[in-house]
């Protein structure tokens, strides 16, 4: 595929073509960052959810889940400083008219030396073949020292200028970097100023009486104002995990990279609760599981890597990303974050009631310290997407197919009579209903084999089963396997078994 930008354009559009996300309110011309997820996109969606759910909660006895409401007390965002500090820099380029984050501008300047690096790489890879050293070639070439050393610097500055809130240079930054707008091609910029995103609405029944509230910007807050309610009705010891999936809303200026950054979004949020000390022990045993976790969906580990935060927000003592290579960059996917006592403390000051843990192993009382897993369902939805779209040519012919994990797949096997007629629909959907029940299934007779083989192809769909004249007579179908395309007759009564094995979460 000729780049990464093309490849970005096309998955976009197939995600439309195929039902997998549409532009919210497109009737009306849409509404700008927002999007509504299709048949087959709703199942993705929800698939990877429920993975997630399974890994985080069900498959460990210390972690329990919650379902805050996405509407909460004032005081909570005032305690968390989200009323105060929950902004992001924002500059004009004068001529084009156009809004940006200054954050994402100098991060994307980053980027591109960041690609100088990766072309030096593999430059040298070519040269020097099986006896290239990668890494001892990173940390002595000259050019890429000196890439590197540029990017540490940039960021530094950049994060210490954010720190400090000295926003004038965070737009000297932009200046001397010579960073120019993509539109106008100039550097005709505006003062950088900070803009609050969370979206503010009321309740109540008059003007007058109503009382202002805010759409989360986060679920987390739902987690430690719980913290006491969940610790002591399940009986939870520490060091403990609560879960939580759900919504979350953010007034994005600039919102852009399709469902990347959205105003409204959904994000899948563990806080793991420990005693003080401990943290840094429970933050690395974080890191560790949450890169296993997405390399279990077979996603090539060269696609992911670990972005150290260089400068702490003032409630953390580490914090990393997981970025993951998206056709538009590294970008970042999920965090880790060891956020001290910061929340649990901050609620305690602000209610004016003690949320605090009594230990029995050493007869004590205190405030514990969290260690939080974050990540965005839509990212991932995003990531899955991208990570599976693939084109090649078979027989001369151009096959699309999504490679989505097979437990995560929407659709998990189609069955498909050879013909509309002669008993074939009436056998098919027999094998239907006694599938269904246990996996999404879907039934197709219109077009051509190869047409409907192809379709299915393009939502991802793991087996296609055919129901043929002869299964008719033997009770046999033909299973087609999506990745590999081989068709092997089998006997109707294996069908559950063998898709059990292909796309349960438990495959050994």
């Amino acid at each position: 595929m000729a780049n990464y930008e093309e490849v970005f354009r096309k998955v976009v559009a197939h995600a439309k073509e195929y039902g997998f996300i549409f532009q919210s309110s497109e009737l009306y011309d849409g509404l700008g960052a927002v999007y509504d997820y299709g048949p087959n996109g709703v199942e993705l969606k929800n698939n990877i959810r429920d993975y997630w759910w399974k890994s985080m909660v069900n498959m460990n006895d210390n972690i329990v889940g919650l379902d805050s409401a996405i509407f909460m007390h004032p005081a909570t965002w005032k305690a968390s400083g989200h009323v105060d500090a929950f902004n992001d820099p924002l500059i004009d380029n004068k001529d084009s008219k156009k809004r940006y984050r200054a954050d994402v501008l100098i991060e994307e300047h980053v980027a591109r030396i960041e690609s100088k690096i990766e072309k030096e790489v593999k430059k040298a890879a070519k040269r020097f073949g099986d006896s290239f050293d990668e890494e001892q070639f990173v940390s002595t070439n000259p050019r890429v020292v000196g890439y590197k050393e540029k990017c540490t610097s940039i960021m530094q500055r950049f994060a210490q200028a954010m720190n400090d809130n000295d926003l004038v240079d965070v737009k000297a930054l932009i200046e001397e970097l010579g960073i120019v707008c993509p539109f106008s091609g100039t550097k005709n910029w505006t003062d950088v100023r900070q803009f609050n995103l969370m979206f503010k609405t009321q309740m109540g029944s008059t003007a007058d009486g109503a009382t202002d509230l805010y759409l989360r910007p986060e679920t987390a807050q739902g987690i430690f104002v719980n913290f006491l309610n969940v610790q002591k009705t399940a009986r939870m010891k520490l060091p403990f995990g609560i879960a939580q999936t759900g919504k979350a809303f953010r007034n994005e200026i600039v919102a852009r990279q399709f469902i990347f950054r959205m105003r409204e979004f959904e994000q899948m949020e563990m806080q793991f609760f420990v005693r003080p000390g401990q943290e840094m022990k429970w933050y690395e045993h974080w890191k560790e599981s949450r890169m296993q976790w997405h390399l279990s969906l077979g996603i090539d580990k060269e696609q992911f890597r670990f972005h150290d935060h260089d400068n702490l927000a003032h409630y953390a003592n580490a914090a990393c990303d997981i970025e993951f290579k998206f056709p538009f960059g590294f970008k970042e996917l999920e965090g880790i974050h060891s956020r001290t006592d910061f929340d649990l403390k901050s609620h305690q000051e602000h209610s004016g009631r003690k949320v605090q843990y009594f230990d029995p192993e050493i007869n004590e009382s205190y405030v514990p310290y969290v260690v939080e897993t974050s990540i965005g369902l839509d990212r991932m939805f995003l990531t899955i997407l991208s990570n599976s779209y693939q084109e090649e040519e078979v027989n001369g012919e151009n096959r699309l197919v999504l490679s989505i994990p097979p437990m995560l797949s929407p659709v998990k096997a189609a069955i498909l009579p050879l013909t509309k007629k002669d008993g074939l629909p009436e056998k098919a959907k027999e094998i239907l209903k006694s599938l269904q029940y246990d996996f999404n299934c879907q039934y197709e007779e219109k077009d051509s084999i190869g047409k409907r083989y192809r379709r299915q192809d393009a939502i991802g769909t793991p087996y296609c089963i055919t129901v043929d004249h002869q299964s008719l007579e033997n009770h046999t179908v033909t299973l087609r396997d999506r990745d590999t395309m081989q068709q092997e007759r089998i006997a109707i009564e294996q069908l559950h078994r063998l898709i059990s094995k292909k796309v349960g979460l438990n495959r050994d």
